[in-house]
């Protein structure tokens, strides 16, 4: 008992041990993920630092929707609606189309060869005489009332940029005109006379002339349409620049061209059709495909 009694005496009186677990030797940094390495190896901080910018910049381009072959039926069908809803604002328009051909006519009585080189610039006026028009469907669109004034002055809002898009289209069209003259000059030795008819360019020997005009307006009408299909729309409806608007354009074309095809045989006979009774035609055509461009670029173009 009195042993015992010791015994426990000493117990008490003993230090006490921690018996909680010993800590873990310290983590090694390339196999603890959680743990931060004292040094990095030479270059390595350096190009993770340059990789993370990059990647916080990056952001998601404009995206295309799917397109049907019927659909450039549908954009005509909403195009004489909203024509017909505005239709003041459509005929003043349609007036300047029609003015446009009147003021070819006169110098192609003149000089034949530079009027086949300008008709060209119809591919150029035109998306810019529809810019008002592109106005008037976004204000339908939009549940307002369409404005005359505001039509006028849709190019204001995006200057700079209608701008640069502008010239681009203008060194495409003199590119056209002046590659139209130099083939008149080689096939013919000159400028040749027609004598006010252009019919004698379907005769026999002037079929290599023919030919060769017809290819080199195929490329570069083809080229201006697929720069310019939705950009102008787009320039307008965006906060975007002139060579995005452009180069969407082109994906749009390039990605989905049977329905961009078919598209533009549309609208070359639609504008065929209206130039056979003086221009005259162009007066409601010329609006109608206008509002009609607005809607294709409207379905076309996601937001992004």
């Amino acid at each position: 008992m009195i042993a015992r009694g010791w015994r426990s005496k000493l117990s008490l009186m003993a230090p006490r041990t921690s018996t909680a677990p010993a800590a873990p030797p310290s983590a090694d940094p390339s196999t603890d993920p959680a743990a931060e390495p004292s040094a990095a190896p030479a270059g390595v901080g350096t190009a993770a630092s340059a990789q993370a910018p990059a990647e916080d910049t990056q952001r998601p381009g404009v995206t295309l929707r799917e397109l049907r072959p019927g659909d450039p039926l549908r954009w005509l069908a909403l195009g004489w609606r909203d024509f017909k809803r505005a239709p003041g604002i459509g005929l003043f328009y349609g007036f300047c189309f029609v003015v446009m051909g009147w003021a070819l006519l006169k110098v192609y009585h003149n000089s034949p060869a530079y009027t086949m080189a300008l008709s060209a610039g119809f591919l150029l006026m035109g998306p810019f005489l529809c810019l008002g028009l592109y106005r008037v469907s976004q204000r339908l669109e939009n549940g307002e009332k369409p404005d005359f004034g505001d039509s006028l002055m849709a190019w204001d809002t995006r200057t700079g940029q209608l701008a640069i898009f502008g010239f681009v289209l203008l060194v495409l069209e003199m590119l056209w005109g002046r590659v139209t003259l130099v083939i008149f000059a080689v096939s013919f030795d000159g400028m040749p006379d027609f004598k006010g008819s252009l019919l004698a360019l379907a005769e026999p020997e002037n079929l290599g002339f023919t030919l060769s005009w017809l290819a080199v307006g195929g490329i570069f009408a083809s080229l201006i349409f697929a720069v310019s299909v939705v950009a102008i729309p787009m320039i307008l409806h965006r906060q975007t620049d002139a060579i995005t608007a452009g180069l969407t354009s082109m994906r749009l074309v390039l990605g989905q061209p049977v329905v961009m095809l078919i598209w533009a045989a549309l609208i070359a006979a639609l504008v065929g059709l209206a130039l056979l009774p003086y221009f005259a035609g162009l007066l409601v055509i010329g609006p109608v495909i206008g509002h009609a461009s607005w809607h294709a670029y409207r379905q076309a173009v996601g937001e992004g």
